[in-house]
This record gives structure tokens, sequence and C-alpha cells, in this order.
């Protein structure tokens, strides 16, 4: 009687071992994701580990390289200190305004020089009339003159890598804002000088501006 008080029947034993095991499995399914959890291996770990990625390799992209800005020069004491410069053209080349001068810079690759060239155009303050025109080119750190026309009206300007200058064309009895034409000629360094490759000439029409203005149609 006191083994059936305290024991148990087989069927019980089972059930109990059963129950255990399954205690135990939840167990420890519960320390296995808590391992997972604590051990960072996580997507949400690997998305982060990915934005740093990305972020590393925009940094290290190389930065675009500034372009290239030609070195200004002061045209108008350049004009001036230049033995080559008429007397005419240097009494010309006074303010207009204040300290604004009549004269305008071009810098681009005219003769193939390590630096840019420089052209500058004189003008007159009150109409804009171009009295001189000249380039300097840089050698050994200073700037030479290598071309000049002071024939006025003159004008010049760098054209693809050429020289263009234009010299407007005056009949008799022309105002000075209207030329009868112009001559534009173009020039090539080559061999250390600028030649002449080939000219035109414009003839400017004087009927444009000057034909009368029609009565207006006032029937209807």
């Amino acid at each position: 009687m006191r083994g059936l008080s305290v024991g148990r029947s087989p069927g019980e034993a089972r059930s109990t071992q059963a129950a255990s095991a399954a205690v135990a499995v939840f167990v420890a399914l519960g320390v296995c994701l808590s391992g997972c959890a604590a051990g960072g291996t996580g997507t949400r770990d690997e998305g982060a580990a990915h934005a740093d990625a990305v972020g590393g390799a925009a940094s290290s992209s190389p930065a675009a390289s500034p372009s290239k800005v030609p070195d200004r020069v002061d045209a108008v004491r350049l004009v001036k200190s230049d033995p080559e410069v008429s007397e005419e053209v240097k009494h010309e080349l006074k303010p207009c305004v204040a300290d604004e001068y009549p004269v305008d810079v071009s810098y681009g690759e005219l003769t193939g020089g390590t630096a840019e060239d420089v052209v500058v155009n004189v003008l007159t303050c009150g109409d804009a009339v171009g009295v001189g025109s000249y380039v300097y080119r840089e050698e050994d750190g200073a700037y030479q003159n290598v071309f000049k026309t002071e024939e006025p009206p003159v004008y010049a300007e760098i054209d693809r890598g050429d020289l263009v200058v234009t010299k407007q064309v005056y009949e008799r009895g022309d105002p000075v804002s209207s030329p009868s034409g112009e001559n534009v000629i173009t020039y090539r360094w080559a061999s250390g000088r600028f030649t002449e490759q080939y000219r035109t000439h414009n003839d400017y029409s004087n009927a444009a501006g000057n034909a009368p203005t029609p009565a207006p149609d006032t029937d209807g």
C-alpha cells in the first residue's frame, strides 16, 4: 500500500517526462534567440553596415578639378609703358568716368605660348572708336608686344585661335556712326610672327533705317 501511495503509474511518468522535455526545448529556443539579437547579425545591423560602406565610397571619390582662369593684367599700364604704342594713342588713353578707362581686353591662345595671350583694344570715350589694337605674348615672365595696328577705326578679336582685325571704311561725308563698309583681316601666328591669311570686304547698306515711314491707313 505504501508503494501505491507514493509511486506513479508508467503512463503518468511518461507524461511528466514529455512535459519536461517540451519546457527544455522552449527554454533553449529562447536562449538561442537572445544570443542572436545580442550578436548583431540581424538585418538591421546589415543595413547599417551597408550604409557605412556606401558613405565611404562616396567620400573617396576625387573632387572635380578647377577650371583654368587666366591671369589678369593691368592693360592700361601695359599700353602706357609699351614703347611700341604711339604717343597719340597714349594721349587718348584717359579715364572716361572716374577710373574707368576705354579699353577692351581679351585672353586666349594665339601664339602657342605657355600662357594665354592678351589682346587690348584702345577706344575713344565719346563714340567708342578703336584707335589702336595690340597683342601681347608672355616671354620670360613679361609681356611683349607682338602685334599692333593704329589705323582707326580698328578692332581686334580672337576667333578660334586666329587674330581677326576689323577696320571700318569711311567715304567722304560718312558720319562716325555710319561707315560705308569694313575690311576684315585674319592673321595667324607662324614662325614667330603674325602673317595675313585672308581678308574680306563688306559694304554696308545706307538704305536701312533711312527709308521714309509709310503713312498709316485711315480708310476703315
